[in-house]
């Protein structure tokens, strides 16, 4: 309002349409109905009132070009200098749980993106704007030399042709999802910047943070970040990794995350217990890592997460107390989640990786074993508590590194083997961290044995039960092996290979 008011006080006339033009008035601003332009009415429920020549030649003529410039004088239209353009809310509408088809259809803009990209072709003479950010810039160069500069016009129609970009490929999201085609034979994706990072992985390479539009609840993206130093490329990597396993969780679960795979995870009957569980599984790796939890923070778990150097805590809520603890310390960067999704609620995302000239596009990992899943290939079937235990280090290993081997004791892990070229050499990493704890302790395997030897590993570190995928044609010796050395074993039938 107060754009278009002081742009008509450097003697420009403002043209606009529908209940736009009613609220300049109501503001006594003066203004020219679009209907007195184009001499046509508009009509369709406004759905038709900017698709004319008179606004599009306007727009698109080009100024020192004779033809052009006859044209435009023979049929007596007028030159447009400036387009202002916020086009309806098509986002904001399908954001809204109940929202039905027919609301989302009529909230597609289509006169507002054809004058945009009328504009902003034709921005050697244009000035086109779509965002209010930039409005004081245009109004001062306006005021100043009586039209914005080249370069400002070039700024402006790249900034145009992202934002028409953007909203069509939510529409175009829109449509696939409701005739069930997530992979359809274009795909287009759009993301907005939340912050421009320090650096990527290392400090050589530029980085970005991006989300979705809509992006989902109780993801790193919608996290409100309470103190601390800005987040890194790094960081918001290893933060997303300890969100996703500690959302497996329905029970008090406590995470920590070192380079993105996890360095010691606890459940326990309060976020106190599941802490302490997580920070015993390896004191060595988790200094300097991320940690999350699936329950408000406290001051006596504030008190223990700030004997270490952390990254980033990770909560859906920290208790006052708690928060005065923890924001003693400079750069511990705290995020609050929310209310996190339950494991059983959770829905799978479409993940996209990128690949040199290309990407790869997949459907997240949120399997979640069933009893039916389960089968029993031994002699021995697990106890009660092994069983327990065993269900318990499936959740984590999926979130491991492939080739991935995972310990757990006491509902906690107590040896991760991340990230190996081989099997084998996991179980070897994971027996070895966990020392005098492996015995007794189960042992999980994010994809089959291709050999018994993982399992004679197992066997001789006083491992009692295993789970895993099973499907080798090399099963019936891991089997073997197993009842050799009176090893409980469980196969899934899914696999779960992170790369």
């Amino acid at each position: 309002m107060d754009f278009c008011r002081e742009l008509t006080q450097q003697g420009v006339q403002v043209i606009s349409t529908g209940g736009t033009k009613t609220l300049l008035e109501k503001e006594n601003v003066p203004v020219v109905g679009i209907s007195e332009v184009t001499g046509f009415p508009e009509i369709l429920d406004g759905r038709v009132k900017t698709l004319h020549p008179a606004v599009h030649s306007g727009l698109l003529a080009i100024r020192d070009n004779a033809e052009h410039r006859q044209a435009m004088q023979e049929l007596g239209l007028d030159y447009i200098d400036l387009v202002v353009v916020n086009l309806y809310p098509f986002k904001e509408t399908i954001a809204k749980p109940d929202v039905s088809y027919e609301d989302a259809i009529e909230n597609i803009d289509i006169g507002g993106p054809t004058m945009l990209r009328s504009a902003a072709k034709n921005h050697a003479f244009v000035t086109v704007v779509v965002d209010a950010g930039d409005y004081a810039d245009v109004l001062a160069e306006v005021k100043s030399g009586g039209d914005t500069t080249v370069e400002t016009r070039k700024r402006l129609a790249a900034k145009v042709f992202r934002h028409t970009a953007s909203y069509d490929s939510l529409i175009s999201e829109y449509f696939a999802k409701q005739q069930n085609e997530p992979l359809p034979e274009k795909l287009t994706v759009t993301y907005e910047k939340i912050q421009d990072l320090r650096y990527g992985e290392n400090p050589h390479q530029q980085a970005a943070f991006y989300r979705r539009p809509l992006p989902a609840a109780g993801s790193i993206t919608t996290a409100e970040q309470l103190h601390g130093k800005e987040l890194s490329y790094n960081n918001i990597h290893d933060a997303n990794a300890a969100l996703a396993i500690v959302k497996e969780f329905d029970e008090p679960a406590v995470v920590a995350v070192k380079h993105m795979n996890p360095c010691g995870v606890g459940i326990g009957h309060n976020i106190d217990e599941a802490y302490r569980k997580a920070y015993e599984a390896d004191p060595t790796s988790i200094f300097g890592g991320v940690v999350a939890a699936n329950r408000i923070i406290g001051k006596e778990t504030a008190g223990r997460l700030n004997d270490i150097f952390l990254e980033i805590v990770i909560a859906p809520e920290f208790s006052p107390e708690a928060l005065d603890i923890l924001q003693r310390k400079k750069n511990i960067r705290l995020l609050r989640m929310g209310g996190l999704t339950s494991a059983e609620e959770r829905q799978p995302e479409w993940l996209v990786t990128s690949v040199a000239g290309g990407m790869l596009v997949q459907q997240s990992d949120v399997h979640s074993l069933t009893d039916a899943d389960l089968k029993v290939v031994t002699n021995r079937a697990p106890t009660a508590e092994e069983l327990q235990q065993l269900l318990f280090a499936w959740k984590v290993v999926k979130h491991v590194k492939s080739n991935a081997i995972l310990l757990a004791k006491d509902s906690m892990t107590v040896g991760v083997g991340a990230g190996q070229m081989n099997r084998v050499g996991a179980a070897r990493i994971a027996i070895e961290q966990a020392g005098d704890k492996a015995r007794g302790a189960v042992l999980a395997s994010d994809a089959f044995f291709p050999m018994g030897d993982t399992v004679e590993l197992a066997a001789k570190a006083g491992i009692t039960a295993v789970i895993q995928p099973g499907g080798s044609i090399k099963d019936e010796e891991s089997i073997a092996v197993a009842n050799a050395h009176n090893i409980a074993m469980v196969m899934t039938g899914v696999r779960h290979f992170k790369h």
